[in-house]
């Protein structure tokens, strides 16, 4: 068995797909004692021959041409690395009818095509692995598929984003405005160019709905996630968290109650004695709770080059596996309920509200007045600062209805001692 040979193919050689050459390279003295054959890769498809052929020094294996890859009988996986949904469906498509075993780091893909590319995938009697998808070298969705599938699992959530846990690190521990932190975090290179799909939440909502889907054993799409970004917190917001003995996380939550699915991502703060409350800088993290596990947590390093490549050799190490002893296939679609995901007006948080008013006498009890006539218990309020003639009140809910407390703030800004509403946010309730 050891000297078996099971053909590969790399489609794109990026960040991740060089890491990926490179991990696999590593393993080449060892791969058949792990996994029992030699996994050979044969082919890379890339759009520039002549850079893939400097990077690698090995113009035999590289192409343009998806046809030298399909037609290779000798190739049985093939490992997507080129991200975005076209061409890369069509390109995971043609491979499953083909025959072939895929993996995948596509994100953007899995969150909307998840359902219909595992049932293809199960048609053809084809593994089709994607663990890279959700926090980069980080295992979870094998252990969400496997070491806790005897669990009723009612929450998964995480910081599943390295780029704004890294500003909010800064904010954190440095004092330092948004802006600063993102400046930061694009010259150290952990924020692309165009940070948009990490600071307004978009990859993170990706993430959680792969998870979610999978937790829950119920299809959820990144269309069904609601979205919210960083990009409206202030050192302010980062000072008063503390005061009140939390940190303030993006995150991702899903949560079930076995009769539906709430899934979505937005600042949030958390209690410092939370495990997620320690996750800084670009780690990332996932938190789940389940009947019989209780409480576990997995921690990494969500992105780059190698601990993305690790996840992803180490799906295409499972499938050799699955190979070798003819059992590819044998954890498909685990979607096998239909459960609807709750509307986010109907999602019960508690929550803080930072808001700036006119500093006068009976405020105060105006604005429980307008809590109160719009459903929303309050835990507590409090005056903190003073500007001049405004002051600035915070007030802690309890926990309600998204769509009451919306309600309520929208009475509060239309209130003329109202000067402005700096910030809501939710507070995490085990």
């Amino acid at each position: 068995m050891e000297n078996r040979k099971i053909g590969i193919a790399l489609l794109g050689l990026g960040t991740v797909g060089f890491g990926t050459y490179k991990v696999l390279k590593a393993q080449q003295e060892e791969m058949a004692y792990k996994v029992g054959a030699q996994a050979e890769l044969r082919r890379i498809l890339v759009r520039n021959k002549a850079k893939a052929v400097e990077r690698t020094g090995q113009p035999e294996l590289i192409t343009d041409s998806m046809d030298d890859i399909l037609n290779d009988k000798e190739i049985q996986i093939v490992v997507e690395l080129i991200g975005g949904i076209e061409p890369a469906r069509t390109y995971i498509e043609a491979a499953l009818r083909a025959g072939k075993h895929v993996v995948t780091a596509n994100k953007d893909l899995i969150a909307s095509d998840h359902g219909r590319l595992m049932d293809l995938a199960k048609e053809k009697h084809c593994d089709l692995m994607f663990e890279a998808a959700v926090a980069g070298a980080i295992p979870v969705i094998m252990p969400l598929k496997q070491s806790l599938a005897a669990n009723h699992l009612s929450e998964v959530m995480g910081i599943v984003n390295g780029t704004t846990n890294f500003i909010l690190t800064k904010m954190s521990k440095e004092g330092m405005e948004f802006e600063e932190a993102l400046a930061l975090a694009t010259k150290l290179g952990y924020a692309e160019a165009d940070p948009t799909a990490d600071i307004e939440g978009l990859d993170a909502g990706r993430k959680v709905a792969i998870m979610a889907s999978i937790a829950f054993n119920s299809r959820v799409s990144f269309e069904d996630v609601a979205t919210e970004g960083i990009t409206k917190l202030s050192a302010h917001d980062i000072r008063y968290a503390k005061e009140m003995g939390c940190c303030i996380k993006l995150i991702g939550m899903a949560h079930s109650d076995g009769a539906s699915v709430e899934a979505y991502v937005a600042p949030m703060l958390i209690p410092e004695d939370h495990p997620l409350a320690s996750v800084n800088d670009s780690y990332n993290a996932v938190f789940v709770r389940g009947d019989a596990v209780e409480d576990a947590m997995f921690l990494g390093r969500g992105a780059g080059e190698l601990p993305t490549a690790s996840a992803v050799a180490g799906d295409v190490f499972d499938v050799v596996r699955n190979i070798v002893h003819g059992c590819n296939g044998r954890i498909s679609c685990t979607c096998f309920k239909h459960l609807p995901v709750v509307a986010m007006e109907d999602v019960h948080s508690k929550y803080f509200l930072r808001v700036e008013v006119e500093d006068r006498i009976g405020v105060l009890a105006d604005i429980a007045n307008v809590f109160a006539g719009s459903g929303v218990s309050v835990e507590q309020i409090i005056q903190k600062q003073k500007t001049g003639d405004n002051t600035e009140i915070v007030v802690i809910t309890d926990k309600v209805r998204e769509g009451d407390f919306k309600e309520a703030v929208q009475r509060i800004a239309d209130h003329p001692a109202t000067r402005a509403i700096r910030s809501t946010i939710r507070v995490y309730t085990a």
